[in-house]
């Protein structure tokens, strides 16, 4: 039971919410408007082609996403949807970006994530997880609502954990205003990741066209509270059940010297502090530049996974 509790909140404490291209509001009373320039995703071979709907956009970015880092991808459920795609409409209806609903007033479905899920059939037993990631944007598309979220590490924590099996996704448009992107990850088991002492990487090896900044402020809870732009996020994802410890996690161009990063990890250790918004089952770095362009970056990471020795060394390049 203490492994199911730690998993449920793992997942629910990564749920958040991203704010982005002149969207409003915050998460839980807190946020604002904000500008974004990461919010076009570039066009892969092999990536989904956008059809012009939010929400199935979206999902099919997250999984060709989730598929390319090697995590399985996630079945569109019903039950998923109708939640999401309510909540999408609570936030349009009262025009703010937030995960708790007040009850009694308009459009009120469940206070919270799991209140909405519950509602709209799931019936939760033993084992499992669930979060939620949210977007405000005067964009439309789900394509680039999904790749800003993946950049923000904190939901990137959510959309990347193997553990998930199902997902769900709705989205509502103020008229002349904010497109409200709602997504919700189930897993009704959690023996159905990669299992104990295997992680994968993000952005993955060999990854090609790599953002070169994030806007460390857009997201709620700001991970990087010092400045607002930032270097991509680069992270270590292994099930919501398994244990990640860093020992040491370096980025650093081809040929040149490590970048200097703030680390986030669950535990101290590695001469970092303990981040509490981080799940014990993931690690990232966030260098404090951005990145150059057109750049080959060389990552290493030494650490355990569930107390077996990891090392991992990989490189990308930026766009």
């Amino acid at each position: 039971m203490e492994r199911h509790k730690r998993s449920a909140l793992a997942a629910l404490l990564a749920s958040l919410a991203l704010a982005a291209c002149g969207g409003g509001g915050g998460d839980n009373g807190g946020g604002g408007g904000v500008t974004t320039q990461n919010a076009t995703a570039v066009a892969e071979p092999g990536a989904p082609v956008a059809t012009g709907n939010t929400a199935a956009d979206g999902v099919a970015w997250f999984n060709y996403r989730r598929q390319q880092a090697g995590v399985r991808t996630l079945v569109r459920a019903p039950m998923a949807d109708a939640a999401a795609q309510l909540h999408s409409e609570y936030q349009k209806t009262h025009n703010v970006i937030t995960h708790e609903q007040t009850p009694g007033t308009q459009g009120f479905t469940g206070e919270t994530v799991g209140d909405r899920l519950t509602a709209a059939g799931y019936q939760f037993r033993s084992a499992y997880a669930y979060g939620e990631v949210l977007s405000s944007t005067s964009d439309t598309s789900g394509i680039n609502a999904a790749e800003d979220l993946l950049a923000a590490i904190y939901h990137r924590f959510v959309i990347l954990d193997p553990v998930f099996l199902q997902i769900g996704a709705g989205a509502a448009t103020v008229r002349n205003g904010s497109t409200y992107f709602t997504t919700n990850f189930v897993a009704d088991r959690l023996d159905a990741g990669l299992g104990a002492g295997r992680f994968i990487t993000y952005p993955f090896s060999g990854q090609q066209r790599v953002p070169r900044n994030f806007f460390s402020d857009h997201e709620v809870p700001d991970p990087v509270p010092s400045r607002n732009e930032v270097g991509y996020p680069v992270s270590v994802h292994a099930d919501i059940t398994s244990v990640i410890e860093v020992q040491s996690f370096t980025i650093r161009p081809r040929g040149g010297n490590p970048l200097e990063t703030q680390l986030l990890q669950n535990r101290a250790s590695a001469g970092g502090t303990a981040d509490p918004l981080t799940p014990p089952s993931v690690a990232a770095i966030v260098p404090l530049g951005v990145l150059s362009a057109n750049t080959i970056y060389d990552v290493q990471f030494i650490g355990r996974v569930d107390g077996q020795a990891a090392t991992r060394e990989w490189s990308f390049t930026t766009q």
